[in-house]
């Protein structure tokens, strides 16, 4: 990994006079993976206010709701001499470009907007390196969300589940009346963000935090990880028999269809609730993910600025001031799903859900259980991500035991590292 980004570093030094010259002085083309009918509209939102400052938007959107395809984009782009004005990263991500020293600075228009005052400490730890403001957050989303099908619970005399017991046992009447529990896509990272859900609920927030972000490997290795895989297995058995392969947001139409009573899915979801015509909290009932309430796991989409030439500065910097501005801040979230990145943007005009997820956050810095999300990129780089992405989607797509998975979990992390 190190020595592919010292490959694009050299390679886009030597080609940047090609590169500043790629777009329009008076554009900025961005790389993205929001294509599904919420996320596009989001980024509709962008589009419309740069438009209104003769700005024009050259889209590049790559799809795959976990952004692989959308990197390894970035990287041929990146290596061919013409990087984009921007690209979506996640935390993690932003880390990598910037210590390779592939990214841009955003610190004149920072500072002038006074950003450090309003971005929290955890999301300013991505978007700022050596004191420089590299990248700026879009948004904070909450993967660690339960939706409920509100009818469907109510015909069944069901009550939310609190705990991953209480999960179980819903789970199990619902499969008895031929209803799918849970509604869910088999692709690593959203096998992955249930497993995020699953090591909180289990464990708790301080075995999350030494066991997923600081790697302890007594942690990993211990009765609460077998247990944790215990769990995973219940939930393999809620699922439907097609669940392989399918698209976050074809899960998510699932529950609002009626076709399955939940789904374990970060709060992007939401906005494929409000493009169905849906009231989130009404027609979809939001709950933290079992056992995880008082614990706010986080995602952050970036837009992280490549180096331009001096014609093209200004359009950047127009470009990230939009992203900053608490009007767009308030719109592009409204739409997504998120909350807004900046904390001086009030909630007013936010559905219960995203209220509720403004408090909570509020709460979680206070209380030090705001973390990073693992299947979202913010707690490990890259190459451990996918490690334990690898063994959490053998675990479930196999008759795997949890002791053999925790076993092979401690082998690719140690290996990965």
């Amino acid at each position: 990994m190190r020595n592919s980004f010292r490959m694009l570093a050299i390679a886009a030094a030597m080609s940047a006079s090609v590169s500043t010259m790629a777009v329009a002085a008076d554009s900025v083309e961005v790389l993205h993976w929001w294509t599904s009918g919420g996320e596009a509209a989001a980024v509709g939102v962008l589009k419309d206010d740069l438009q209104k400052q003769n700005v024009t938007w050259q889209d590049m959107p790559v799809a795959g709701g976990g952004g692989e395809a959308a990197m390894t984009a970035l990287k041929a782009r990146v290596t061919s001499g013409n990087p984009p004005t921007a690209a979506q990263l996640l935390g993690m991500a932003v880390n990598e470009w910037s210590e390779e020293g592939l990214l841009g600075d955003l610190t004149t228009v920072a500072q002038k907007e006074g950003w450090d005052k309003v971005v929290p400490d955890a999301i300013k730890s991505f978007a700022v390196h050596d004191g420089k403001w590299q990248a700026v957050p879009v948004n904070i989303h909450r993967p660690n969300w339960l939706w409920i099908n509100a009818k469907v619970f109510k015909d069944n005399g069901l009550e939310a589940p609190k705990t991953w017991d209480e999960f179980n046992q819903v789970a199990e009447k619902l499969k008895a009346k031929g209803i799918v529990p849970l509604a869910h896509g088999g692709q690593p990272w959203q096998d992955t963000t249930i497993f995020d859900d699953v090591v909180v609920g289990v464990g708790g927030p301080e075995f999350y935090k030494k066991a997923i972000i600081e790697l302890d490997e007594e942690s990993l290795k211990s009765d609460t990880m077998v247990k944790v895989f215990d769990q995973m297995r219940k939930i393999r058995g809620y699922v439907d028999p097609n669940f392989s392969g399918r698209d976050w947001n074809l899960a998510t139409g699932m529950v609002l269809k009626g076709e399955a009573a939940m789904q374990l899915m970060g709060d992007w979801a939401k906005g494929e609730i409000v493009k169905a015509n849906m009231k989130p909290g009404v027609d979809i009932l939001c709950v933290p993910a079992p056992g995880t309430e008082g614990t706010f796991l986080f995602n952050t989409d970036f837009f992280a600025m490549f180096p331009v030439g001096d014609d093209k500065l200004q359009a950047q910097y127009k470009l990230a001031s939009s992203v900053m501005s608490p009007s767009f801040q308030e719109a592009f979230n409204l739409v997504k799903g998120s909350i807004p990145a900046r904390t001086d943007v009030p909630g007013d005009k936010f559905d219960a859900c995203a209220q509720r997820s403004m408090a909570d956050l509020k709460a979680a810095e206070g209380a030090g259980t705001m973390m990073g999300s693992l299947a979202h990129g913010h707690a490990e780089p890259a190459a451990i991500q996918r490690a334990i992405f690898d063994v959490v989607t053998q675990h479930f797509n196999s008759d795997m035991s949890s002791k053999d998975a925790v076993a092979a979990l401690v082998n690719s992390v140690n290996a990965a590292k």
